[in-house]
């Protein structure tokens, strides 16, 4: 019979006793439950011990948290809290030095639990703590041990950092300032203040006069991963608490100084591996560094400034006057501010006035920074972009200045600009640290990838949104590789072309379909050939039908008409010339018939010598795109029935049809997308029956035979 389930069966172990087993009622009392366990062992006042759980952070069990004792929990029975904290601050008062470090030690390791750190900080621990790292007497173990102790102790909440006095901060920044052999004592001493800094803005204030950035960057730069991360963390924090003018102040100092190579080189590509806690001070520090561009993200251009005037009309000036001659020098304001128009609407602008379109904020300022950047750093690339998109139709150019805005503001989205920094984020991105002025280099190689999508969807005007959807998915998956350089960003972003991102969607819809999981390709690959046999039935069907096509003279010219049509046995083709307008023929009229026995293969665009005598023109690529032809033994030569097809569709049917009469494989786009959506089709029903039940990748495994064969009844032996 299953126990009530307000009773959970534990452990409980004393050392020295035989543990006991008990069944614990959650609905009685504490006290009594600790009385049994006491009069089990045959000790005298319950009222001096408590359960702790025996493993891990070691948590007393009150009244508050003892629903959260599970079935098969081992607990210990210990000196209550009250009782501990007393005898350990007691301790603190000794000469002897080990006794002061034991202590110490049994504090820092108890001081997680909210229930001893209450009593602890009821009986004034935390300021005989706080007089131990004041005095500094040991700058070792003990000291150790008092930093971890009053920093555990301080993390519940209990008590404000506010409290805490400037003496001892400037005391705790000088364990951080000394060349201490012991690398404990520093690393605690920088945890305690990141704590302090990120929970005390004047007492933060405070330890950034302090700390010097300079001594941050000698920790940073030792071989101890703990001591490194701690300084790292210290670094944020102020970072996080100073101002935008600050924070941009201590950023150039760090730059100068060669911070951001030094993570890249000897962090981020060190032998041992990145720790969860760095990976997070790394993501905050990307996130402050890319956070100095909100300002300018959220500032529209104002049109009546003069320095902003002047960048756009460098821009203008980079893209259609390179050597800086003018090329509305000698003409007059209204024809030189004509030109200037034109030029800006052939830059991609929407408006005659650029700065209409650079009103919006976000991205304000920031896309003409980084239309700026491009313009001076990459002025080749600048100029093709947009020459090249110049001399295009006018509905399929791209639009440098439209896109540029449009993907300021993507960037922004997708590197979280002007959000505030997560507490458990990890996701930084390691080419943002290889490189200087890296979001503007990303927005270079950016802008070249929409051009490049641009052209391989054969875009228009209208197609603008459904680019930049392009765009996105390739900027999102790209970073998703995180790529530890911007080198490998461009290689990646660049091998992810359109048909790629198409392929990629199509495969992840077929997996969250389950369509492809082993038994539905299996499954596939038996219907197939009925599927293929249904597609080829139609298609000949179509070619009894039959089609109008044309002619084509040596000019070029399509002026005449002609019918084919396949008999209704399948065993001929007939054909014949019919007069323009005229209705569709009976096969019966038709005067020429080609026996399908009599046909030798099927020639397809270039391969076909209707399309190898003529030459090379424009309408010659469209003819050859829709050109099939047969050819069939015409006594001892070979001749050919050639074929213009009135559109892809009727060349699709027709090439397939006659090459299922030949015996061969329907090879056209137009087959493969119907056998797709047949075989989705069929899939789903047959599959009806098992929606939502998942269906393993591989089928379960035959078991073994049996090592004998005896439970076989045999029916041939009649029963007495």
């Amino acid at each position: 019979m299953a126990p009530p389930r307000n009773v959970v069966k534990i452990a409980i172990q004393m050392p020295g006793a035989i543990p006991q087993l008990i069944q614990l009622d959650q609905a009685k009392p504490l006290a009594a439950v600790l009385k049994e366990v006491c009069s089990a062992w045959n000790l005298n006042d319950p009222e001096h011990y408590a359960l702790q759980y025996a493993d891990g952070h070691r948590k007393y069990i009150t009244e508050n948290n003892r629903s959260e004792i599970k079935n098969g929990s081992i607990l210990s029975l210990s000196i209550a809290p009250d009782k501990e904290a007393g005898r350990l601050l007691n301790a603190l008062q000794s000469g002897n030095r080990e006794v002061k470090r034991e202590a110490l030690s049994r504090l820092a390791l108890l001081a997680p639990d909210l229930t001893f750190a209450g009593e602890v900080i009821n009986r004034d621990g935390l300021q005989r703590l706080g007089a131990i790292i004041e005095d500094g007497d040991d700058l070792g173990e003990v000291l150790a041990h008092g930093l971890r102790a009053f920093s555990e102790l301080m993390e519940h909440g209990v008590v404000s950092w506010e409290t805490l006095s400037s003496n001892f901060v400037k005391k705790v920044v000088s364990y951080v300032n000394m060349n201490l052999m012991d690398a404990s004592v520093p690393q605690l001493a920088l945890g305690l203040l990141e704590s302090l800094a990120l929970s005390s803005p004047p007492l933060g204030q405070l330890v950034k006069q302090e700390v010097p950035l300079e001594r941050l960057l000698v920790h940073l730069q030792v071989v101890n991963q703990p001591l490194q991360t701690k300084a790292m963390a210290l670094l944020t924090a102020l970072l996080q608490n100073a101002s935008i003018a600050d924070r941009q102040t201590m950023l150039d100092y760090l730059g100068r100084r060669n911070l951001r190579q030094f993570i890249y080189k000897n962090i981020i590509h060190s032998p041992t591996p990145l720790g969860d806690e760095m990976a997070h001070h790394l993501y905050v520090l990307q996130a402050l560094m890319l956070g100095l561009l909100e300002p300018r993200m959220r500032t529209p251009l104002d049109p009546y400034d003069q320095e902003q005037r002047e960048q756009l009309q460098a821009l203008r000036q980079a893209a259609f006057e390179p050597d800086g001659e003018s090329q509305g020098s000698g003409l007059s304001a209204d024809r030189r501010r004509s030109l200037c128009a034109r030029e800006f609407r052939k830059l991609g602008f929407s408006n005659s006035n650029p700065a209409q379109d650079l009103e919006r904020a976000p991205p304000g300022l920031l896309a003409l920074d980084n239309m700026l950047y491009f313009s001076s750093h990459a002025p080749n690339a600048y100029s093709r972009f947009v020459l090249e998109n110049s001399s295009r139709e006018d509905r399929h150019e791209c639009p440098f200045a439209q896109s540029s805005i449009q993907l300021t503001l993507l960037l922004c989205e997708l590197l979280r600009i002007g959000e505030p920094c997560s507490e458990t984020a990890q996701d930084f991105s390691p080419m943002f640290f290889g490189q200087d002025n890296s979001f503007q280099e990303l927005f270079c190689v950016c802008i070249q990838l929409l051009n490049k999508t641009w052209k391989e969807m054969r875009a228009t005007q209208e197609d603008f949104d459904k680019v930049m959807q392009v765009v996105r998915e390739q900027l999102t998956r790209t970073l998703a590789l995180k790529p530890t350089s911007l080198e490998l960003f461009r290689t990646k972003v660049n091998t992810l072309s359109y048909s790629e991102v198409l392929r990629l969607r199509q495969t992840e819809r077929m997996h969250q379909e389950g369509t492809m999981a082993r038994p539905i390709l299996e499954l596939r690959e038996r219907l197939k050939p009925e599927l293929l046999g249904l597609i080829r039935q139609q298609r000949l069907l179509r070619l009894c039908e039959g089609t109008l096509f044309r002619k084509i003279s040596s000019r070029r010219r399509q002026d005449k008409v002609w019918f084919c049509c396949l008999s209704p046995n399948h065993k001929m083709l007939q054909y014949g010339d019919v007069e323009e307008g005229a209705t569709q023929p009976s096969p019966e009229s038709l005067p020429d018939k080609l026996p399908v026995a009599e046909m030798r293969a099927l020639l397809l665009g270039k391969d076909c010598p209707h399309v190898r005598e003529k030459g090379s023109g424009k309408q010659n690529k469209d003819v050859c795109e829709l050109a099939f032809s047969v050819s069939y033994d015409a006594g001892e030569e070979e001749a050919y029935l050639n074929f213009i097809a009135p559109s892809k569709r009727e060349f699709c049917l027709w090439t397939d049809g006659l090459s299922a009469l030949l015996g061969g494989a329907m090879g056209s786009e137009q087959t493969r997308m119907e056998l797709e959506l047949l075989l989705a089709m069929e899939t789903k029903l047959r599959l009806l029956e098992l929606e939502n039940v998942p269906i393993p990748d591989q089928p379960p495994p035959v078991p073994p035979p049996p090592t004998n064969y005896n439970f076989c009844y045999d029916c041939s032996i009649a029963e007495p």
